[in-house]
């Protein structure tokens, strides 16, 4: 590395669980969610090699959780397989870090800020499912956090596909840029360290 990054970033991946990404019990999320598994793997290897945290953020509900009294139907919930990290995704748990959330952002109730500022982290890449869900609820708690973001068009997922289309076009227009970036994941070394 012949010059340092100018940010200190942390790579989020939001809810890729085994009950998201079972082809034998599909939800309509699970074709695109494993869609964008080799993207997140090939980013999260260059984190990796950076020295970059990787952070794994995931549901972790209870079963008489208040939002499944709405129309959402108990899943990854707490303790059970189906809660764990997608068996298609490389985590490496003697370097990255993995975070059991209750609700929808990886800041509520996980330690998550805590965390990032201790390792010195400025802005945060946002990886996972569901865009217009939980990816956009811990986009939002990162910039209310005061950490950068940068949204990975190709490395997050929702469904149908024109809500990812759409998630990604509205925040392409946003009056928080570059705070709020959306960005693939081919462009986040040039982001870092500059064009």
């Amino acid at each position: 590395m012949e010059h340092a990054a100018k940010e200190k970033p942390a790579l989020l991946i939001i809810d890729m669980v085994k009950d998201n990404t079972d082809p034998e019990h599909p939800f309509p999320i699970t074709p695109f969610a494993l869609a964008i598994m080799p993207a997140i793997n090939d980013l999260a290897a260059s984190f990796r090699q950076y020295g970059w945290p990787v952070v794994f953020s995931t549901d972790a509900f209870h079963e008489g959780d208040f939002i499944f009294t709405s129309r959402m139907k108990p899943h990854s919930l707490a303790g059970t397989t189906g809660a764990e990290i997608a068996g298609g995704l490389h985590y490496l748990p003697e370097t990255d870090l993995w975070l059991p959330k209750p609700r929808f952002s990886a800041f509520f109730q996980t330690g998550l800020e805590k965390t990032l500022r201790a390792q010195g982290v400025t802005i945060c890449a946002v990886a996972g499912i569901t865009s217009n869900f939980c990816v956009l609820a811990t986009v939002f708690d990162a910039l209310c956090h005061d950490f950068k973001v940068l949204l990975l068009e190709d490395c997050t997922a929702a469904f149908p596909p024109e809500v990812q289309e759409n998630v990604m076009q509205n925040y392409r227009r946003t009056p928080l840029y570059p705070l709020l970036r959306v960005a693939s994941s081919r462009e986040v070394e040039r982001i870092l360290f500059g064009d």
